[in-house]
């Protein structure tokens, strides 16, 4: 009977210990991509700007979100010589030879986030330029050449700090081909 008991206290001991590291392995997982979030400049363009006291400054409560649905932007502008591109003030939207792009919101909402996406939707869509790996190409300035680069387990990362973040309700509009940027504002 003693013997049973000591061999349970220590398979119950292994078990916590087990999932303590599992659960300690996720936090890691969790804090890699968070740094390499903010180390690879997602919030740069997915996270709109608002004017602070010191000037522009990351609207937090919109945190990878992407371009605010209540921000109309009007049609872009003529742009010539060596100019060829133009952002937002939110720097949220981008005009240039490929049409109008619009951040994406990169928060697991359901319904206007990435809330749907498995892991393998993400990891194919960072590694061809593809939304979801499979339909429209993903637009300047996403550097598309430079996280397709990153390896699987930073790729995983990333999506598993995406996943921890506060869901946010903000539908983006779809981006303008280059004849309508220059016919008309983007519309929902």
């Amino acid at each position: 009977m003693k013997k049973s008991l000591a061999i349970a206290a220590l398979v119950t001991l292994a078990a916590v210990v087990v999932a303590r590291r599992a659960h300690a392995a996720g936090d890691d997982k969790v804090a890699r991509g968070r740094y390499l979030v903010t180390m690879g400049g997602c919030n740069d363009c997915h996270t709109p700007l608002r004017n602070g006291p010191e000037g522009p400054m990351p609207d937090l409560s919109r945190l990878l979100s992407g371009h605010p649905q209540d921000l109309k932007m009007p049609p872009a502008p003529a742009l010539m010589g060596p100019w060829v591109v133009a952002a937002s003030a939110t720097l949220t939207a981008w005009s240039g030879p490929w049409g109008i792009s619009f951040a994406t919101n990169l928060t697991p909402d359901i319904e206007t986030g990435l809330g749907r996406w498995a892991e393998r939707d993400f990891m194919d869509a960072m590694r061809t330029g593809r939304h979801q790996g499979r339909g429209r190409t993903i637009l300047p300035p996403m550097p598309v050449q430079n996280v397709a680069a990153m390896t699987d387990a930073d790729l995983s990362a990333v999506f598993a700090y995406l996943r921890s973040i506060p869901p946010v309700r903000n539908e983006v509009p779809q981006p303008l081909p280059p004849a309508m940027a220059a016919a008309e504002p983007a519309r929902k």
